[in-house]
């Protein structure tokens, strides 16, 4: 079974749905996960990732532009993977409107945050529950719409790992929720050893993100202690061994999406696209 790759719009800000699409078929990808979020700033303001999009997908125009979505998807054979939404599970009105859109286009799966996230100002064990209770109340609109919601394992959030995703969504039907694996986000916050990892998340496993980050030491304080940040960079030059998750995502015939996330700025998001399918061909045992 040959792996399926996608990328997020979320970091194609400055292009159309149609562009988006045609640079995903140019490269080789299976689908597009599509970023369904509001955006209220300045009309004018230039493209940016976490800002205005010239696609400008929101839950509240998405199920008016289905057909427009499913037509330019279809005449570039593309599938459509996932909403990249930042909804919250408090927000049922917006978690409503996201799985009536996907329903509409015929996409599979929606991702929804926890109510709150973690700075540690307020107990995990508060946080958990407040979360449970929140996500019973959202699998009861996706379910009734045919959808899949998704928790992604983030840093800030209380899922920073595989073991924390799985004590959340074990309470619930894997067929009604999964877990965005994003190896990138676990190199700063939350890594566990991939093998047992996948292990634990079984029928879960619903989507991937993939990009990549370094590791880089900082100037040592006054007491001797390095800083370190985690800035993106290609996947091949990364901290996180993706030949080791290709491999296991075969072994296991894993069938949803592995998705690139590349949030490098040095590179223009086309070269982003062409970088990433070119490493990924070279590592994936499926297209050996």
């Amino acid at each position: 079974m040959a792996l399926k790759y996608s990328a997020t719009s979320v970091f194609m800000p400055e292009f159309t749905l149609e562009q988006t699409c045609a640079l995903l078929k140019k490269y080789g990808y299976d689908g597009l996960e599509l970023r369904v979020r509001y955006y209220t700033g300045d009309p004018k303001a230039p493209p940016s990732p976490w800002g205005r999009h010239v696609t400008d997908v929101s839950p509240d125009n998405v199920s008016a532009r289905a057909g427009e979505i499913k037509a330019v998807l279809a005449a570039h054979g593309l599938a459509l993977a996932s909403f990249a939404s930042n909804a919250s599970a408090t927000q049922l009105d917006v978690v409503k409107k996201l799985a009536e859109g996907a329903a509409a286009t015929g996409c599979p799966l929606v991702r929804i945050g926890a109510p709150r996230g973690y700075q540690g100002d307020v107990n995990y064990f508060v946080l958990y529950d407040e979360a449970v209770s929140a996500y019973k109340k959202v699998l009861e609109i996706t379910r009734a719409n045919g959808v899949r919601c998704l928790i992604e394992i983030h840093g800030g959030t209380i899922f920073v790992s595989a073991s924390f995703a799985y004590r959340l969504l074990s309470n619930f039907d894997p067929a009604d929720i999964g877990v965005i694996y994003d190896p990138q986000n676990m190199v700063a916050d939350g890594y566990e050893t991939t093998p047992m990892a996948l292990d634990l998340l079984g029928d879960y496993l619903a989507h991937l993100h993939i990009g990549g980050h370094k590791c880089v030491p900082g100037k040592p304080d006054a007491n001797g202690t390095v800083p370190w940040s985690y800035p993106a960079c290609r996947l091949e030059e990364g901290r996180y061994n993706y030949p080791q998750l290709l491999a296991e995502l075969h072994k296991r015939r894993y069938a949803g999406f592995i998705s690139v996330e590349d949030f490098d700025s040095e590179r223009t998001p086309e070269q982003r696209l062409a970088d990433a399918m070119a490493y990924l061909r070279k590592i994936d045992p499926s297209r050996a």
